[in-house]
C-alpha cells in the first residue's frame, strides 16, 4: 500500500463528471516524477470535497458532518481509507473505523471514504496494483511558477478530456 495525497479536485459543470487526482507521497524530495490516479466522481460529492478541502463548515450539517458527529458520540472515528481495487473503471474503497481498539471495515464509495478522510485528516492509502495499473505519469516541476499560458493549456486538457480516455485500449 502506498499512502496518497490530493493533488488537485477539478470540480465540473453540470451534466459532467469532476475528477479528484490522487499523488503517491514522494520518499525523496528530489523525485521530479512520480504517478497520478485520477478517480471521477460526480458534481455533488465533488463540491462536498472542496468543501472539506477548503475547511468550509455550512450553517446546517452535510451528511458527511451528520455521519461523523454520530461517530464521535459513539467514540469513533476514521482511522484510514484503501482503495483496493477497480473494474470497469469504477473503483473500490474500504473506510476504516476505529472503535475502541477495534478496526472496523466499511465498503464505501471513494468519493464518500475520502471526504470522511479528509474531516478527519485520516490517512488515504491505494494498493499497488491499483497505483500500477490505474495512475499516469506526472512530472513534477520544482520551483515553475505557472503562467497564463500553462492555465490555459490545463484547462483545455480539463474541458476535451473524458473518462473513456483512461480505458484500456
Amino acid at each position: 500500500m502506498v499512502r496518497c495525497y490530493i493533488q488537485t479536485l477539478i470540480i465540473s459543470q453540470a451534466n459532467s463528471p469532476s475528477v479528484l487526482v490522487l499523488r503517491p507521497q514522494l520518499d525523496d524530495p528530489t523525485q521530479t516524477t512520480c504517478r497520478v490516479l485520477p478517480i471521477w466522481i460526480g458534481l455533488a460529492e465533488a463540491t462536498q470535497m472542496g468543501l472539506a478541502i477548503e475547511n468550509i463548515r455550512l450553517p446546517r450539517p452535510v451528511t458527511h458532518d451528520v455521519f461523523l458527529d454520530a461517530l464521535t458520540n459513539l467514540n469513533a472515528y476514521v482511522d484510514h481509507v484503501v482503495i483496493y481495487g477497480v473494474k470497469n473503471e469504477t473503483f473500490f474503497t474500504k473506510l476504516y473505523l476505529r472503535h475502541h481498539g477495534d478496526l472496523i471495515a466499511l465498503d464505501a464509495r471513494p468519493s464518500d471514504a475520502i471526504n470522511l478522510a479528509i474531516r478527519q485528516d485520516a490517512p488515504i492509502y491505494v494498493e499497488d496494483d491499483v497505483l500500477d495499473n490505474e495512475s499516469y505519469p506526472f512530472i513534477i516541476k520544482k520551483d515553475h511558477v505557472l503562467d497564463e499560458n500553462d492555465l490555459e493549456q490545463f484547462h483545455t486538457f480539463v474541458k476535451t478530456i473524458e473518462p473513456e480516455d483512461f480505458a484500456d485500449n
